[in-house]
């Protein structure tokens, strides 16, 4: 799997900050942004965060480049709604035969017999697609015969806001693998630029009681626990 950050909103930390202080101050916005470029309020944005007041985190958006995902996994993340998504169609690109291009899930990687398995199904279903298209089937057709695991790329456009939902969700341990790794890689790259708004960001374990109605009943420590264990 590759991620990475394509664009985000210049300055995120100090915009978000400013957008709050405008519902209470009668000043410019491009003054009060200017002011927190210089000296950025941390204790506001933890403010923001702990009294629920995250419609200020919407004025920020982040722009992922991912690539290696399943579909799978893409399938789980095309369920946050408030995102905008551009992923490669099936329909028009012709899908790669090479072995690399299907996930194979670490609980069959580690496994010889199950790996072996794994492995004749994939290439029996990409004999089918390649004979299938060359057959003159329409590759919108052909493609019914591949797996879930096939890799495919997208683009992901996420307000900061609905990044913290996501990683509130998919940075818990019971997410599903594929997509705890996807939601680890995007942590890092958005506490990259902006540090303060994601200062907070992850799992509800880590900062109270975990939100789940079944417990994994091996909560994160820290942040660096999640991020690097």
């Amino acid at each position: 799997m590759n991620v990475i950050l394509l664009s985000h909103t210049p300055e995120p930390d100090a915009l978000v900050a400013a957008a709050a202080r405008i519902c209470y101050r009668d000043v410019t916005a491009e003054d009060l942004l200017q002011s927190e470029e210089k000296n950025l309020s941390r204790k506001l944005i933890a403010e923001l965060f702990t009294s629920g007041h995250m419609s200020t985190f919407e004025h920020v958006s982040f722009t992922f480049g991912i690539d290696g995902l399943s579909r799978v996994a893409s399938h789980q993340l095309v369920r946050h709604r408030v995102a905008s998504f551009s992923q490669q169609s099936q329909r028009y690109v012709k899908m790669s035969d090479d072995e690399e291009a299907v996930i194979i899930p670490p609980s069959i990687k580690n496994n010889p017999d199950a790996k072996a398995l794994y492995i004749e199904a994939v290439r029996k279903s990409q004999e089918t697609y390649r004979a299938l298209t060359e057959m003159g089937i329409p590759k919108e057709d052909a493609r019914f015969i591949l797996p879930h695991g096939h890799s495919t790329r997208l683009v992901m456009t996420m307000n900061a806001r609905e990044l913290h939902h996501f990683f509130s969700l998919r940075l818990c341990r019971r997410a599903q693998w594929e997509i705890h790794e996807l939601a680890r890689r995007m942590l890092e790259l958005c506490r990259g630029v902006a540090p303060v708004i994601f200062d907070m960001a992850g799992p509800s374990c880590i900062f109270g009681k975990c939100s789940e109605s079944r417990t994994c009943g091996k909560p994160y420590i820290d942040m660096e626990d999640l991020l690097f264990a």
